[in-house]
C-alpha cells in the first residue's frame, strides 16, 4: 500500500465511515426541533438537562468516533465472520440511533423513543462486545457513545415521567 500523510491505510474508508456515521445523525436532525415553540421547548425536562445548544456537538463528537471505530473494525477485513457480525450489528446500532429521532422528535413521543434507546443502549453494549474482539481501540471509542446514551435514556426517561 502507498503511503499518505497520516499513515492511514486506506483514507477513503475512514472517510466513508466517518461521513456515514455523519449522516444518520443528520437525517435524524430532520426530525429534531428544538428552538422556542417546539413541541421539545414546552417539555418539563429534569434539572440536569443540558441546553439544546450542547447536543450537536456532542453528537457530532460521538458520530466521529463511531466513524472511526467503524473504520478500524472494517480494515480488519470482513472476509472474517467476527467482522461482518461485528459490522452487522453496528449497522443494527445506527439504525435505532436514527430511529429514536423520528420516534421521540418527530412522532412526539417519549414512550416511544424511551423503548428505543433501551434497545439501542443494548445493542450498542452489543457492538462493543463484537468490536472488542476485532479491535480493542475501535471497541474503547464507543465508551463515550454508550455514556452520552446512558445520559439521554435518564433524560428520555424523566421527560416521559415529567409529562404524562
Amino acid at each position: 500500500m502507498s503511503a499518505n500523510l497520516f499513515g492511514l491505510r486506506d483514507p477513503v474508508k475512514l472517510v466513508i465511515a466517518v461521513v456515514a456515521c455523519n449522516l444518520a445523525g443528520i437525517l435524524g436532525a430532520v426530525f429534531t426541533q428544538t428552538g422556542p415553540g417546539s413541541w421539545y421547548a414546552q417539555l418539563v425536562k429534569p434539572e440536569i438537562s443540558p441546553p439544546s445548544f450542547v447536543f450537536a456537538p456532542a453528537w457530532t463528537t460521538l458520530y466521529i468516533l463511531m466513524g472511526i471505530a467503524l473504520y478500524l473494525v472494517w480494515m480488519e477485513g470482513t472476509d472474517r465472520p467476527d467482522v461482518r457480525g461485528a459490522l452487522a450489528i453496528f449497522g443494527v446500532q445506527l439504525v435505532l440511533n436514527f430511529l429514536w429521532s423520528f420516534l421521540f422528535f418527530g412522532l412526539e413521543s417519549p414512550l416511544l423513543g424511551l423503548i428505543d434507546i433501551a434497545v439501542l443502549w443494548l445493542a450498542i453494549v452489543a457492538t462493543i462486545a463484537a468490536f472488542v474482539r476485532v479491535n480493542r481501540t475501535a471497541a474503547y471509542l464507543l465508551i463515550p457513545y454508550l455514556l452520552w446514551v446512558s445520559f439521554a435514556t435518564y433524560l428520555n426517561y424523566s421527560i416521559l415521567v415529567l409529562n404524562p
